[in-house]
């Protein structure tokens, strides 16, 4: 696995920022956007994904970066919940339920590789690096 430089380097931050502008865009019309709780909610935990994987790199150290990522992979899990809710009530057809629930099990499946790649490596972090 490649070195990264910035969070924006990671596939896994890739994918979440998509899946952040995927509920972003489908929770802004119709029934979705006028159910304030749910709408928000699933809103927060897609950024949620995406913000984690961030913190988690900033923060420079691998056991720290997991235990972010970690979050991050709950949050994952908390989006495929609410979209099966959301499906349930109406709010999306199978088409985008689909869609969206690829997208979420992609981002959680590239997250717990990247966890997996972490506690397995020699490597500590960034701030833990002789200068």
């Amino acid at each position: 696995m490649a070195t990264f430089t910035s969070f924006e380097d990671i596939e896994a931050w890739q994918k979440a920022h998509e899946l952040a502008r995927a509920l972003y865009r489908v929770t802004g019309d119709g029934a979705f956007s006028k159910d304030f709780g749910l709408r928000d909610q699933i809103r927060r935990a897609g950024v949620s994904v995406m913000s984690n994987v961030a913190e988690g790199f900033e923060r420079g150290g691998n056991g720290e970066f997991v235990h972010f990522l970690s979050i991050a992979k709950g949050s994952a899990g908390e989006v495929r919940a609410q979209l099966i809710l959301a499906r349930d009530l109406g709010y999306l057809d199978e088409t985008e339920f689909d869609e969206l629930r690829t997208l979420t099990a992609q981002t959680g499946r590239l997250i717990g590789g990247l966890i997996n790649y972490l506690r397995s490596s020699e490597v500590a972090g960034s701030k833990h690096k002789e200068t």
